[in-house]
């Protein structure tokens, strides 16, 4: 077998071809044009794992209607600081988009993000009191000052009429409305911004290219594998790494052989979701609206029934549902979970089996789980569905962070966490959702590992101010500049105004 050593090297290879690494490579050339990067996809497309379509929820998740994102504390007081968070990050990201139409980079905003209402919706009395409670702790925050609550039966006749048909006006009900809310194809992002790099940023993107090792050298890394439609191997040098390769992030930590990868580990969720194949119940419905999950099951599994757009075409899709795949990538290898246990994590995979004993449960539970079953939990969303109007179909492939904590021991995180060597030549991003929502925050977090005298260049400083408005400022004692920044940017993505 022949092998490649390109008479190039870089500054920096990102591995995969997903939105993180796109985002991050793109945001990293506007800030410094000189930077030389190379983008190495294992598939024949960018974007056609996690970021595809029909592989993530397409919520742009911005806290407004993710019940679990605020928890119940030990004396009944809210916590509401994630919702907070992700909020935050994900005004980063519609800023930076601004950015890029503005500067004509973008164009068409209408092709990848949709106004979609935002609505969370529960439907019993303990639920009922909970959200209010909810409400009146969001509400008094300029992020989530337009939020909407209502226990009335006709508000929210209009604002989801599929799922209050055939109820009864005496059953406990509530919801919140935010209607600048989003829906997003961030495939279609993905896409967008391969183009741009390559057309204009001067970014190497190479296709069917399956990292297999990354190795320490003198001078920096050799990133290393097969070409996979030719008898090719291949190898780059380069300064840095960013390992953006969705649930395949893991096992090339651990290639790294970096010391912060010992106690991580990766538990594999396969996502399925009913996709309703009635066109007239497609169009009763345009909002995203999540639920509360049921009784211990994980955060992972809060149901939501949600408009869409798949294909370039309006959809409707209610999930998710759990499957188990030892695989880390959808199309990846079922040796892959095998292959992530080590000496060093094996009390991390250990530890998390016993103290989520209820997330094995849930996954028998789904796994053996049958459509009539499904329909089931359907109809507490719509009461009247009929078994023929649905199908089951099977999304992406999520690896969820298992790591060790000196305060708690062995833990399973349900979120996205950027792991980073000392020096910051070898970077990965680990997890799951809100990932792809907060790619800009993820992309400047990473930036700081890596080149962490770029963000304190005054010149960059000033370049990041116009074009992330709040990327290094807090929106509490600037609250009518936020409230600006956000109409801005909801005008330049052609989003509902809220009234």
């Amino acid at each position: 077998m022949s092998k490649i050593n390109s008479d190039k090297t870089y500054d920096l290879v990102c591995i995969g071809g997903g939105i993180m690494s796109v985002t991050h490579a793109l945001l990293l050339k506007i800030l410094n044009p000189a930077c030389k990067i190379l983008i190495l996809e294992r598939l024949s497309e960018t974007g056609q794992e996690s970021s595809k379509t029909m592989n993530n929820a397409g919520t742009g998740h911005a806290g407004n209607c993710e019940l679990n994102y605020t928890k119940v504390k030990e004396d009944g007081s809210l916590d509401i600081s994630k919702a907070l968070e992700v909020s935050h990050d994900f005004e980063l990201t519609k800023q930076f988009w601004s950015y890029l139409i503005k500067e004509d980079f973008l164009s068409h905003p209408d092709a990848f993000v949709f106004p979609t209402p935002h609505c969370s919706w529960v439907h019993d009395e303990k639920q009922v009191r909970l959200l209010k409670k909810r409400y009146e702790a969001m509400k008094s925050h300029v992020e989530f000052e337009d939020m909407e609550y209502t226990e009335d039966f006709d508000s929210m006749r209009e604002w989801f009429p599929l799922i209050m048909r055939n109820r009864n006006e005496n059953e406990p009900l509530a919801a919140t409305r935010v209607t600048h809310g989003t829906e997003i194809d961030f495939e279609k992002v993905t896409e967008s911004f391969t183009n741009l790099l390559k057309n204009k940023f001067d970014v190497d993107i190479l296709l069917n290219h399956d990292v297999e090792d990354v190795n320490r050298t003198a001078e920096g890394w050799t990133v290393e594998g097969k070409i996979r439609s030719e008898d090719k191997s291949f190898g780059f040098e380069t300064e840095k790494i960013f390992i953006g390769a969705g649930g395949g992030a893991l096992l090339l930590l651990q290639k790294s052989e970096i010391e912060e990868h010992e106690h991580y580990g990766g538990f594999p969720v396969s996502g399925k979701w009913l996709v309703c194949q009635n066109e007239e119940l497609i169009k009763k419905h345009d909002a995203q609206v999540y639920s509360k999950a049921s009784g211990n099951n994980p955060p992972m599994s809060a149901p939501h029934l949600d408009t869409r757009h798949i294909d370039d075409k309006k959809a409707l899709l209610f999930g998710p549902f759990a499957g188990f795949s030892t695989k880390f990538l959808k199309k990846g290898s079922s040796l892959d979970l095998p292959y992530s246990v080590s000496f060093e994590n094996i009390p991390t995979y250990w530890g998390v089996f016993w103290k989520n004993l209820n997330l094995t449960r849930y996954l028998v539970e789904q796994v053996v789980t049958g459509k009539d079953a499904q329909m089931d939990e359907l109809r507490k969303f719509i009461k009247d569905a009929k078994s023929e109007d649905w199908k089951m179909q099977t999304a992406g492939q999520r690896v969820q962070i298992l790591k060790q904590s000196k305060a708690e021991g062995a833990l399973l995180e349900f979120g996205t966490e950027v792991v980073s060597n000392t020096d910051g030549t070898v970077t990965a991003l680990l997890g799951a959702s809100p990932g792809a929502s907060t790619a800009v925050k993820i992309a400047l977090d990473i930036i700081k590992q890596e080149y962490p005298d770029l963000l304190n260049s005054d010149e960059v400083k000033t370049k990041l101010d116009r074009m992330i408005p709040f990327w290094n400022k807090p929106v509490e004692g600037n609250e009518d500049e936020f409230r600006k920044t956000r109409k801005q940017c909801l005008e330049k993505l052609d989003l509902t105004l809220t009234a």
